[in-house]
C-alpha cells in the first residue's frame, strides 16, 4: 500500500495542532479529538507544551485512509522554535500549511512559505478558522494569491458545479496542461497529481478544525491527490531528529528513502540494536522497516540530524534558519562547568541550533537561542534531566562578517617534516547565500585526494571574521592552487595550511559586519501610530505605508534585532495594552552602527592565535613563524591575488590612529603594555583596551622609551629551539588537556588518565630539552585545599590551592622568574594571559607546545632506535 509521510505546518495559534487531531480522528485513528486548550491533545504528550499549550517538538502519527497510509509529523509552529520544524521538512512527501482566516497571512507564514519552496515539498492549504465571523473566502485567497503564489487555488473535485471553472484556472499554471486544455477541455486526476508534486499548483481547503468541518474533504482529497515516491534498492536514509526516551536511550529518527533495514544490521560501523514506530508517545517495535517509513532507531552513537546514510552518506541538509543572539550559562556553584559541558553536548545533540560554544579560556558556555520562550525550555529541561538550575546572562548580537571584494589566502605549514601549501580564492556572494566550496585546481597540479582533503577542512569549521571575531558568511572559497610533499605530507598539514589561507585572505579583505533583522508587524490604536513610526525610525527600521482596519493601524516592515530590546513593555505602556508587536527573525544586512559594535567588541584579530593568520616555514631544520602580511614573499606557489604597496608610517598611523594602543603593537606583531598597565592587568587578570587619543597614538607608534614599556613578541619565533636549557617553562596542565585531541578524548572518558599521560609526556620532553618545566593544575574549587607541589623526575606538578587558578599562580610565577631567567608560558587562552605575561614572559599557544613535544619524542625514537 502506498505510504505517504507529511508534515503539518503553521504559525502560532492558526489551529496546526487541533487540525492533527482531527485529521486523524477522521481517519478513525482517534476514538476522541483531543483539545490543547484542555490538554489532552494526542501529539502534545510533552508537559511543557500540555502547560504552555504549544508544539515544541515534533511528532509523529501513524494511521490509514483510503487506502493509503500515512505518516503524520506534527511540527512546532511558534518561531522560537522553528529550526525544529525546518528538520522535518527534508523528508516530508507532501505538507498542509495552516493558514488562519482572521489572521490572514503573516510573518511567519511567508517564512514557513520560503522554506517550502527551499525543500520542494508539494504544498496543500487549508484555511482554517473559518467559523470566525468576517472570514471571507475571496478575501483570503487574494491575499494568498498576493503574498504567496499566483497558483494556490482553491480546490473543487468533479460532483462540484463550478469544477469547470475550477479546471480553466489550473490550466494557467502550465503551458502543456493548458495547451491539453485547449484541445480536449479536460485535466486527468494524472495531470493534477503532477502540477502539485511539481510545485505548480497549491490546492486550497477551508474548514474549522475545532468544528471538525471540512476536515473529512481535506483527508479524502489530500490521499487522493498525493503519490507515493518511487524508491530505489539500496538502503539509504535521512536523519531528522535525534531524542532520548525516558530510559535514556538515543534514539536516531529517520525517514528510510531507499532500500530497507534491519534490526543487527551494520550502519558504517554501527550496529541497529532495535527499530521504533512511534505513534503518539506509544511505540511499535519492528524488525524491519521500508522505503518511505519513518522510525526511530536504536544503537546508533554518531548519527546527527541531517545527515545522509547508506547512499545518502556523505551528504547533508543544513538548517537555513539560524539563530540571532547568544547567551552564556550561568552555573550553580555547586555545577563544575567540567562535569556540566558533557550533559550539555548531549542536550545540543537534540537541538543542534543551540551552536554550543566552549571557551577553554575563560570556561564558559554559550549557546544560541531564538527567543524567551525557548530560553524557559531549555531551562526547564536541564533542570527536568539533570536536576541544574542553570540562569543565562545577558543575551548578545549573533553578527557575521562577510567581504566586499574578491582577496586570494596563503597558507603554508611546514614545521620539520610537515609540509603543506594552499592558496584560495574568497569571492563575495549575495547575501543569506551562506558559504560555498570549489576547487579549480587540476589533478595534474595536486592530486584529487589532497584537492577533497583541503574541500573537507574549508567546510569542518566555523571561520571567525577579522572585525569583530564572529562567523563568517555569504561567499565562495575557492582553492586555486596547492603544493605537498611526496615524503613529509600529512594530512593534518592541509589543514594547517587551509586554516591559515582562509585568515590570511580575510586579514587582506575589505571586511563588511552583517547584523539580523527582524520582520516586524506592529498593530496600534490609529492614534498612536505617529509615534509607533517615529519609534521604528529611532531604531533604524524600515517599513510601507500604515493599513488602517477597524480604529486600527498596522505597520510592517524591518529592524534591526540589537535595536528592539524591551520595546514591547513600552508599546503595551503607551497604547495602554492595546497594542501588539509580531518579529520573525529574517536575514542579516549591513550593520548600521559598524563602528560602535567594533569598539565595543575589542576584537583584536592578530590577537586571537588559535585562529592564526600566520604561516609556518622551514629553514635549517627548524620552523619558523612568518606574519601573514609577508607570507607572499616567501611561499612557493606563484601568487594569484594582486600584490599591494608596502605602506608608509604616516599611512600605517592613519589607520591605526583611533584604535587602542594594544591593537595598535598587536597588529604589528607585538603587544606594548605600560608598566602601570602591567600592574593593573595582574590584579585584574584582564586586559587593559582603553582607548588612547590620537596624539598619544601617533607617539607611541612613532617610538617607544625602553625604560616605560615591555614588548611582547605575538608573531612566534622557531618553533624548534624555542626553549633552552635555562629557560622555564611554566604548563597550564587543563588548558592543554582539553586543547590536545588525543588528551581531550582520554579526558572525555577519565581527566585522571589524561593528567596522567600528559605527565609522561611532559617527563619525557623535559628530560630530552633540560628545561625547568613546572606543570600546574587548578584546584580552586578544593573546599580548604592548600597548594601542593609535587616533584615527578625533573618537573614540578603544582596543584593551586582553593579560591586560586592555574592563570593566577602562573601571573604570580612568573613575575617571580623572570627575574632569574626566560620564562615561557604554554597555555591555549590567546589573549588574557598573553597581556598579563608581558611582565617578561612569552607565550607559547597548546598547539605549539604540542608540535614540539612531539617532535622531541622523535628525536627520542630515532635514538632508541639506534642503541
Amino acid at each position: 500500500m502506498a505510504h505517504i509521510v507529511f508534515g503539518i505546518l503553521a504559525q502560532v495559534d492558526a489551529g496546526k495542532t487541533t487540525l492533527s487531531e482531527s485529521l486523524l480522528f477522521s481517519s478513525g485513528m482517534l476514538k476522541k479529538v483531543g483539545r490543547v486548550d484542555k490538554k489532552d491533545a494526542f501529539l502534545d504528550n510533552y508537559e511543557l507544551e500540555r502547560e504552555r499549550g504549544i508544539t515544541i517538538f515534533s511528532k509523529q502519527a501513524e494511521f490509514s485512509a483510503f487506502n493509503k497510509d500515512f505518516t503524520l509529523l506534527d511540527t512546532p509552529g511558534h518561531v522560537d522554535f522553528s529550526v525544529e520544524m525546518e528538520r522535518v521538512l527534508s523528508v516530508l512527501d507532501a505538507a498542509i500549511l495552516v493558514v488562519s482566516a482572521s489572521a490572514g497571512v503573516q510573518s511567519q507564514v511567508l517564512a514557513i512559505w520560503k522554506l517550502l519552496k527551499h525543500y520542494l515539498v508539494p504544498t496543500f492549504i487549508f484555511v482554517n478558522k473559518m467559523d470566525q465571523p468576517g472570514t471571507s473566502r475571496e478575501k483570503i485567497i487574494k491575499e494568498l494569491k498576493e503574498k504567496l503564489d499566483s497558483n494556490i487555488i482553491s480546490y473543487m473535485d468533479d460532483r462540484s458545479k463550478d469544477y469547470g471553472n475550477f479546471l480553466e484556472e489550473v490550466s494557467l499554471c502550465d503551458e502543456n496542461v493548458l495547451e491539453n486544455y485547449m484541445e480536449n477541455g479536460q485535466i486527468g486526476l494524472p495531470e493534477i497529481q503532477n502540477l502539485i508534486q511539481h510545485r505548480k499548483f497549491f490546492p486550497v481547503f477551508f474548514g474549522s478544525a475545532l468544528k471538525n468541518e471540512g476536515v473529512d474533504e481535506l483527508l479524502e482529497s489530500f490521499a487522493k491527490l498525493n503519490i507515493s515516491p518511487k524508491y530505489g534498492e539500496n538502503f539509504s536514509a535521512r536523519v531528522f531528529k535525534i531524542a532520548r526516551d525516558v530510559a535514556s536511550n538515543r534514539l536516531t529518527y529517520m525517514k528510510i528513502t531507499g532500500g530497507s533495514l534491519s534490526v543487527r544490521e551494520m550502519i558504517g560501523e554501527e550496529k541497529v540494536t532495535g527499530i521504533r514506530v512511534y505513534s503518539g508517545e506509544k511505540f511499535e517495535n519492528k524488525d524491519r522497516i521500508e522505503a518511505g517509513e519513518v522510525c526511530a532507531v536504536v544503537g546508533l552513537k554518531g548519527t546527527k540530524a541531517g545527515e545522509g546514510l547508506g547512499e545518502l552518506a556523505g551528504t547533508r541538509v543544513g538548517s537555513i534558519l539560524r539563530q540571532v543572539m547568544s547567551y552564556k550559562i550561568e552555573l550553580p556553584e555547586n555545577e563544575p562547568v567540567h562535569v556540566f559541558l558533557p550533559k550539555i553536548r548531549e542536550l545540543s545533540e537534540e537541538i543542534p541550533e543551540l551552536l554550543l560554544k566552549y571557551s577553554e579560556d575563560t570556561k564558559e558556555i554559550n549557546i544560541s537561542l531564538m527567543g524567551e520562550v525557548q530560553t524557559e525550555v531549555i531551562k526547564h529541561i536541564i533542570k527536568e534531566r539533570y536536576n541544574i538550575d542553570i540562569k543565562f546572562g545577558d543575551g548578545n548580537i549573533l553578527y557575521k562578517e562577510t567581504i566586499a571584494e574578491t582577496v586570494y589566502g596563503v597558507g603554508h605549514f611546514e614545521p620539520l617534516r610537515h609540509y603543506a601549501e594552499v592558496e584560495l580564492r574568497l569571492e563575495p556572494t549575495e547575501r543569506g547565500s551562506g558559504l560555498s566550496f570549489a576547487s579549480e585546481v587540476s589533478e595534474d597540479e595536486l592530486a584529487i585526494n589532497y584537492q577533497k582533503l583541503i574541500l573537507g577542512h574549508l567546510e569542518e569549521k566555523e571561520y571567525k571574521g577579522v572585525l569583530t571575531g564572529s562567523a563568517i558568511t555569504d561567499m565562495k572559497i575557492i582553492l586555486v592552487a596547492g603544493k605537498a610533499h611526496l615524503k613529509h605530507t600529512e594530512g593534518g598539514d592541509f589543514r594547517q595550511a587551509t586554516y591559515r589561507a582562509v585568515r590570511q585572505g580575510l586579514m587582506q579583505a575589505r571586511s563588511v559586519l552583517l547584523e539580523p533583522m527582524y520582520e516586524f508587524k506592529l498593530e496600534v490604536p490609529e492614534e498612536a501610530i505617529g509615534k509607533a513610526m517615529t519609534d521604528i525610525g529611532k531604531m533604524n527600521g524600515s517599513f510601507g505605508s500604515p493599513e488602517n482596519i477597524v480604529g486600527k493601524a498596522i505597520l510592517t516592515g524591518k529592524m534591526p534585532v540589537s535595536e528592539v530590546k524591551d520595546y514591547a513593555l513600552e508599546l503595551r505602556a503607551y497604547t495602554k495594552g492595546e497594542g501588539s508587536l509580531i518579529l520573525t527573525p529574517t536575514d542579516y544586512e549591513i550593520c548600521h552602527n559598524t563602528d560602535e559594535v567594533i569598539e565595543r567588541l575589542q576584537y583584536y584579530p592578530e590577537a586571537d592565535l588559535e585562529n592564526t593568520a600566520d604561516s609556518v616555514f622551514c629553514t635549517h631544520g627548524a620552523g619558523f613563524v612568518v606574519p601573514w602580511n609577508e607570507v607572499i614573499n616567501y611561499m612557493h606557489l606563484p601568487y594569484f591575488g594582486q600584490v599591494k604597496q608596502e605602506e608608509t608610517d604616516e599611512e600605517i598611523f592613519l589607520r591605526y590612529a583611533s584604535r587602542s594602543e594594544s591593537q595598535v603593537g598587536s597588529e604589528r606583531g607585538e603587544i606594548f603594555l605600560g608598566t602601570d598597565e602591567i600592574e593593573g592587568i595582574l590584579h585584574s587578570a584582564v586586559s587593559s583596551n582603553k582607548k588612547k587619543s590620537e596624539e598619544s597614538a601617533r607617539n607611541r607608534w612613532k617610538g617607544r622609551s625602553k625604560t616605560e614599556s615591555v614588548s611582547v613578541n605575538t608573531t612566534g619565533g622557531s618553533v624548534r629551539s624555542s626553549i633552552g636549557k635555562n629557560d622555564y617553562l611554566l604548563v597550564d596542565g587543563y588548558n592543554i588537556i582539553f586543547a590536545w585531541q588525543e588528551l581531550k578524548e582520554l579526558a572525555n572518558i577519565n581527566i585522571d588518565s589524561a593528567r596522567d599521560k600528559l605527565i609522561e609526556r611532559l617527563a619525557n620532553y623535559q628530560g630530552y630539552k633540560g628545561c625547568k618545566l613546572i606543570l600546574v593544575f587548578d584546584a580552586y574549587k578544593v573546599r580548604g585545599g592548600k597548594e601542593n607541589v609535587i616533584k615527578h623526575g625533573n618537573i614540578c606538578i603544582v596543584y593551586t590551592r582553593e579560591a586560586e587558578t592555574a592563570d593566577q599562580y602562573i601571573a604570580k610565577a612568573s613575575l617571580e622568574l623572570t627575574k632569574d631567567g626566560m620564562v615561557r608560558v604554554a597555555t591555549s587562552d590567546a589573549l588574557v594571559q598573553m597581556i598579563i605575561f608581558g611582565s617578561g614572559a612569552a607565550r607559547l599557544s597548546a598547539r605549539d607546545l604540542e608540535v614540539e613535544v612531539k617532535y622531541v619524542e622523535g628525536l627520542i625514537a630515532e635514538k632508541l632506535e639506534k642503541l
